[in-house]
């Protein structure tokens, strides 16, 4: 694992209590989720989290180096090694959604009539197809990667576009460039006016389904890692998967995202 990035100030704070813990991740935070589930905790805990924008590697990178307290993360092989590795405790399966492979709506590479992810990526690369990479090291850039070593692709070339950034505004890329590329169905299900010339053109492989767990500091190893192990045993508990099973049925068409009832099965 490479050096944790420099800790900035937080992208946002939930709470106002004195007990406060810093939590690092990308996509749950973009989307609300956090802030949904740390607004309850913080008052019911009187404490305040502190959230810092970052995808899974970079993460992880600052919880090994104690610089955050909890991170909430799609990678769980990461996870286990981290756990294992005596550096991270706690580890909880919180939820999932899935990733949806979007593209031009004229479907270049002809990948909805694909029979499975890896076989969606070999025909992109096939047919030459712009795609779009987060190359972060991200939880979704961990699994482009996946695919396309399973595909027998080495990814490279003018087509192959690296954002080096989040989500929505690699999405947005996608759309400006009309290029594939994997979004995750709740950035898609909450964000997709950002990119009005793309449509979902494969989903549905059980390779695509993308777990969440929580993981925190050892005990004592961090001023809020007390704080953060509440909040992780909150967000595993009942009213915690309450908020994540319905976060975002009242406004879309359907929740945002499963609870981690649903996620068992692929965990």
């Amino acid at each position: 694992m490479t050096a944790a990035p420099a800790l900035t100030a937080p992208d946002a704070e939930y709470g106002q209590g004195p007990r406060r813990f810093r939590l690092a991740t990308g996509s749950p935070g973009e989307l609300g989720l956090l802030g949904a589930l740390g607004e309850v905790f913080a008052c019911r805990a009187d404490a305040t989290l502190l959230w810092h924008k970052h995808g899974t590697g970079e993460s992880l990178q600052l919880l090994k180096a104690g610089l955050i307290d909890m991170a909430m993360v799609h990678a769980p092989a990461d996870v286990d090694r981290a756990v294992a590795a005596g550096w991270a405790a706690g580890k909880r399966l919180i939820g999932s959604n899935e990733f949806y492979i979007v593209g031009p709506a004229h479907d270049p590479a002809a990948i909805a009539g694909a029979a499975g992810a890896v076989e969606a990526y070999r025909r992109i690369a096939d047919s030459g197809s712009s795609f779009i990479s987060r190359g972060d090291g991200s939880g979704t850039h961990q699994k482009e990667l996946q695919l396309w070593a399973a595909a027998g692709v080495s990814p490279s070339g003018p087509g192959y576009i690296v954002t080096c950034d989040f989500m929505t505004a690699s999405l947005r890329r996608a759309n400006a460039e009309s290029a594939y590329f994997m979004t995750d169905s709740s950035t898609w299900i909450m964000e997709q006016a950002v990119a009005p010339q793309l449509k979902v053109l494969f989903r549905g492989d059980r390779r695509l389904v993308n777990v969440y767990h929580a993981i925190s500091a050892l005990p004592g190893g961090t001023p809020g890692s007390e704080v953060a192990q509440a909040f992780a045993s909150f967000v595993a508990g009942h009213e915690g998967q309450n908020i994540i099973r319905e976060y975002g049925a009242g406004r879309y068409v359907q929740a945002l995202y499963n609870d981690a009832e649903y996620a068992r099965q692929y965990d």
